[in-house]
């Protein structure tokens, strides 16, 4: 099937087919949703009176190494969106390549800072060449799945704020291009801030804006850009993230009324986000100003729907406010019934080798899967010392490092801990630095200085250390399916420990909680749940029904230093004290 006129934005008021056109629209990313769940969140969404789904593509999960894809399974891209088609909603597209969503490194993989002159979202190109390979891959899997084609493809949108990143005048114009001949034929869109609305539009694009808040001013702004167009905002924010050592963020503002007063002006939604639920494993972003600070893996976002997909006051306040213009409305879904499971578990810990240095390595140009680097996890660097004295940093951690002196604790780098004591001692000892990646900056002019690990010389009594060893903790299903084999009973720390988990049964979700332990990981049957931190705000891990067996599940979880050797699940979050938003 094909069809002549797709989305259009020539006038005052969108049109489909020539027909007019209202599209309250909401987020909600397959790649943060387990796919068993993908049919019941977007039935919920549709049910509260939404007919567009938007959703990013990120980049660095589909192209985790520069030779290798991955559009399978939890990443089927081309299933979510013929899924959103067969319960009747459109979409809009956002392929980046540079995303943000609140992602490590905005999306955008890591392996591309092998490069030490990469310049990231610029036509650099070391960029632009790897932007064609992905989008090669791509691309020809969205064509079919466009609105003139058939499919429920509407727009699709040019990388993502980039008015208030641009340094690049032709940067744009060359992802516009980029799309556009490879096929991609529907209504173009750029998204920006107030910030950065005068210079993020790209001619034959719509110009869109993000606001939490109605601010007459932003729309002001963007009608004055585009006087002759309709209004859409983009991102109509329903919550906010939250960062390790801070409170929970909730919008108790109400969301309801700016919502209402955007509908009543005859402008375009889209709810970001309508269900943001995880991010797994170490896909989480960090901040890094005014001071570096990293995401927290829960991406609740104080949505409509919650982490776990169950309905808050915010769900049925919007569906009583949009069912007053649909009054066609899908009835509400029963959502499933959380698992409360208390088993306490014992655990126990591995390491494995990789390779050796005489210089530090930071983690994205050590040789390890197929040359790629290391993207996630921990490093592990370790050298010999024949004396004590004081430690210099030089800020080259990035950006935690617990630092041993033959395994034994002896302090902390981190940001703005530039300098520790080591003990003396006799003879030669181990000097170890297990150093961090907490998540690479998302957004900002600092996305060129993202390589993780150590990224120049560490200082004792001033002499650059050398001869280094390297343990590489990526924290991938091999990884742990190589240590796994070798795991002993004796407890030391940092470690990896292991237990069980049995279900019976259904699972349902449940929600992992790790009281008396510090900080570190945990994986269930292999798959990567994210970080816990005891400093909080988030105090649980979701842990989705589908990410169970039925019987015996293996739990392993990787602590830096303190363990109380039980693990429990609740069947409610804990997601820490929270804070308005202002």
């Amino acid at each position: 099937m094909s069809r002549k006129m797709g989305l259009n934005a020539s006038s005052s008021q969108f049109t489909l087919e020539g027909e007019p056109f209202s599209h309250p629209g909401g987020s909600v990313h397959y790649f943060r949703v387990p796919r068993a769940y993908w049919r019941d969140r977007l039935m919920k969404m549709k049910a509260c009176g939404i007919n567009t789904l938007t959703t990013y593509v990120p980049w660095s999960l589909h192209q985790p190494e520069r030779q290798v894809f991955n559009f399978h399974t939890q990443l089927d891209l081309e299933a979510y969106i013929n899924l959103a088609a067969q319960l009747g909603l459109w979409v809009i597209l956002r392929p980046g390549p540079y995303i943000s969503s609140d992602l490590d490194l905005g999306g955008l993989p890591s392996w591309l800072l092998r490069d030490r002159n990469m310049k990231l979202r610029t036509t650099y190109p070391g960029f632009t060449e790897a932007v064609n390979v992905f989008f090669d891959k791509l691309i020809p899997k969205v064509l079919p799945l466009q609105f003139k084609k058939g499919g429920p493809i509407i727009a699709v949108q040019l990388e993502n704020e980039y008015g208030s990143f641009g340094q690049d005048e032709s940067y744009m114009l060359f992802i516009k291009e980029a799309l556009q001949s490879r096929g991609i034929s529907e209504l173009l869109l750029t998204s920006d801030n107030h910030d950065g609305l005068k210079s993020g539009g790209v001619n034959g694009a719509i110009q869109t804006v993000k606001l939490q808040k109605l601010n007459q001013k932003d729309i002001q702004n963007l009608n004055a850009i585009q006087p002759n167009s309709p209004t859409l905002v983009m991102e109509c924010w329903t919550g906010w993230y939250d960062v390790w050592g801070d409170l929970h963020h909730v919008f108790l503002a109400d969301l309801v009324s700016t919502v209402r007063e955007i509908l009543r002006r005859g402008m375009s939604i889209n709810l970001y986000m309508f269900h943001g639920g995880s991010s797994f494993g170490f896909m989480s972003g960090a901040l890094a100003n005014p001071s570096y600070k990293a995401l927290v893996p829960s991406y609740d976002y104080d949505a409509p729907l919650t982490e776990a997909g169950e309905y808050t006051p915010k769900y049925h306040l919007l569906r009583d406010l949009f069912s007053r213009y649909n009054s066609n409305l899908s009835p509400l879904l029963v959502a499933y019934e959380p698992a409360i499971m208390y088993q306490h578990l014992s655990l126990w810990d591995a390491l494995s080798l990789t390779e050796g240095s005489p210089t530090p390595v930071n983690m994205e140009n050590l040789p390890v899967n197929n040359g790629n680097g290391q993207s996630y996890g921990y490093t592990l660097y370790e050298t010999t010392i024949t004396s004590g004295g004081l430690l210099k940093s030089g800020d080259n951690i990035r950006d935690r490092a617990l630092v041993f002196v033959d395994r034994t604790f002896i302090g902390l780098f981190k940001h703005r801990n530039l300098e520790l004591a080591v003990p003396d001692g006799k003879g030669q000892r181990t000097l170890s630095l297990l150093v961090e990646n907490c998540g690479r900056v998302h957004r900002g002019r600092d996305l060129d200085k993202q390589r993780k690990g150590l990224v120049g010389d560490i200082l004792l009594n001033n002499i650059p250390l050398r001869d280094f060893t390297i343990y590489s903790l990526d924290m991938k299903p091999s990884f742990i399916d190589r240590f796994v084999r070798f795991i002993t009973l004796e407890a030391l720390f940092p470690g990896f420990f292991m237990g069980r988990l049995f279900a019976y049964g259904y699972p349902s979700d449940t929600f992992v909680k790790l009281p008396g332990w510090g900080k570190g990981v945990v994986f269930i049957n292999g798959l990567n749940l994210g970080r816990y931190w005891s400093i909080g705000p988030q105090q649980t891990l979701y842990l989705p029904g589908p990410f169970l067996n039925s019987g015996i599940n293996q739990i392993i979880v990787f602590e830096e230093q303190e363990a109380e050797y039980k693990i429990q699940f609740e069947d409610t979050p804990d997601l820490g004290m929270a804070v308005d938003i202002q």
